[in-house]
């Protein structure tokens, strides 16, 4: 295996990597974009901080690439999208740098309380002026926090320890975790109405970005001060210019910006009440050291066929959770690949229900099991937990998740279901089975089953009538090809009998066309798992 760590990292994450038996590490650093083209061919992991920029062009040209990881939050020097095209899993380090965030974080707030940097400044000019630096307490005043995740919630601490009172907004936040933690959740108006402090912790996206604009400080308290140490763009600067010049903002604090270096024309640089730094949220000997190990440990584990952890696209598996769900990531791909081979090459809708213990689970990464298994002998491509989705969708496939609470005979069930456009429904349905939590099919196109989901599948349809199971047998022992199980279903007598068979191999294309051509058989298929 071969990692290619582009941006400089801390020594202990090279050390970690190069520690590694099979693999080879390359350090190349500031490696001009054409010259990377060339390094990427044979690579199977990057590591980046924020210089490196891996362009669909660089993932284009890395066709044996698993794996990029970011020793920081922000992906933003990565093309996500591009990479899961390309099943190319994409993770950050997320827990490094958070206390080393948060302490700055609260530096800013107590500079944006207290002028310290001015004060410093006058000093440093000769100058002994206290009228002019006059500041305000924590003690007693309202934080906002936009964002409580990992960074927030340690924001949230020592503010707590300052004697402040903290109010959160997160559109996923818990109220248990709200709780727990001693934060009073509330929406993003009452926030802005309420605090005398704000500081964002969002990662940018659509929908945070300008989340701080020119209406959300006409909602403020007059005199706010707020404060940027997560993404460049959650505050709009051209309002939050506006928001100082006026009076509406008394002070700011920003290590991030919306274009990073700050131009030295930027008039945020002159103004008196606002304190700057360069993007130095996790610039810490410790938070850089951290990350380093982090990212070098999160690649390692992937490409050694490990645990997946801060995936931003795909669900993050940590080594626990994956014991768990293995059995069930088994049974998902199994049923996916056997509904492709027994429905129709075009459909509408891909539906998987769950039952029972399913329901309580995190089936993302089921779903994505089972949609991998429908696509895996139908395209070209390499089809993995990463770009699963995305190929479904873009082959017109609209993928459709169901969690039953209505009661069936098994305390865990899970159904895959091919929908035709006209509304036609091939199903497999499946659950796990004995200590050993074997994937077991127990229905097939809703008629009831007791059979393997392994190997190779011999599954027909027939008029029920007498001889047709010894026909089928003959013609398998002249195929030479030997009947490892088999389970029967009937509707009714004389009716329609369904026969799923283990196979030990597959039998040839001129036996299946001359069972197919028997008069009672209606159809037979041959599936592969």
């Amino acid at each position: 295996m071969k990692i290619l760590v582009a941006d400089k990292i801390s020594p202990s994450g090279v050390a970690y990597f190069r520690a590694q038996p099979g693999f080879e590490v390359i350090e190349a650093y500031n490696t001009p974009p054409a010259k990377l083209l060339g390094l990427v061919r044979d690579v199977h992991a990057i590591a980046v901080r924020s210089e490196t920029k891996i362009t669909a062009e660089v993932l284009a040209a890395a066709p044996l690439l698993k794996v990029v990881g970011r020793a920081g939050v922000g992906v933003d020097n990565v093309d996500v999208e591009a990479a899961t095209e390309r099943g190319v899993i994409v993770m950050n380090t997320p827990s490094g740098n958070t206390v080393a965030t948060a302490e700055l974080t609260f530096t800013h707030l107590l500079c944006g309380a207290r002028p310290v940097p001015q004060a410093a400044a006058s000093m440093r000019a000769g100058q002994w002026d206290r009228k002019s630096f006059s500041g305000i307490e924590l003690f007693r005043k309202t934080l906002g926090i936009v964002g409580l995740g990992r960074i927030g919630a340690e924001v949230a601490k020592r503010a707590q320890a300052f004697g402040m009172r903290v109010v959160a907004y997160d559109p996923y936040l818990a109220p248990s975790r709200a709780k727990a933690i001693q934060v009073e959740s509330v929406t993003l108006d009452e926030l802005l109405a309420q605090a005398d402090y704000i500081t964002v912790h969002m990662p940018l996206t659509d929908a945070t970005k300008y989340m701080i604009d020119e209406a959300a400080f006409a909602k403020a308290k007059r005199g706010l001060r707020i404060f940027n140490c997560a993404r460049g763009g959650i505050i709009k600067e051209s309002a939050l210019l506006a928001a100082l010049k006026s009076g509406q903002v008394a002070a700011a604090g920003l290590d991030v910006f919306e274009d990073e270096p700050l131009a030295a024309d930027s008039e945020l640089r002159s103004l008196p009440n606002v304190t700057l730094t360069p993007h130095l949220g996790a610039s810490t000997a410790e938070a850089q050291d951290a990350v380093g190990v982090e990212v070098a440990e999160q690649i390692t584990d992937v490409l050694n066929g490990g645990v997946i952890r801060n995936a931003v696209n795909m669900p993050a598996l940590d080594a626990a959770a994956l014991k768990v769900l293995a059995p069930y990531l088994e049974l998902g791909g199994k049923l996916g690949t056997l509904v492709q081979q027994i429905s129709p090459s075009s459909i509408a809708t891909l539906r998987i229900t769950y039952w029972g213990k399913m329901v309580e689970l995190d089936a993302n990464a089921v779903t994505r099991a089972v949609i991998r298994g429908y696509l895996r002998r139908i395209t070209g491509e390499v089809i993995n937990y990463v770009n699963a989705p995305l190929t479904l969708e873009r082959l017109g496939i609209k993928a459709e998740v169901i969690k039953s609470t209505v009661d069936t005979d098994y305390t865990e069930l899970m159904q895959v279901e091919a929908v035709a456009g006209d509304g036609r429904v091939c199903s497999a349905t499946g659950t796990l089975i004995g200590k050993a939590n074997s994937p077991r099919l127990v229905a097939l196109n809703s008629r009831e089953v007791e059979a393997a989901p392994a190997g190779v599948l011999l599954i027909y349809e027939n008029h029920d009538e007498p001889g047709i199971i010894g026909m089928v047998g003959t013609l398998m022992g002249r195929e030479r090809v030997n009947i490892a199980a088999m389970s029967l279903s009937r509707n009714n007598a004389g009716g329609t009998a369904l026969c799923v068979l283990n196979l030990d191999s597959a039998p040839s294309a001129s036996a299946l066309k001359e069972l197919t051509s028997h008069r009672a058989i209606k159809q037979a298929v041959v599936v592969n798992l």
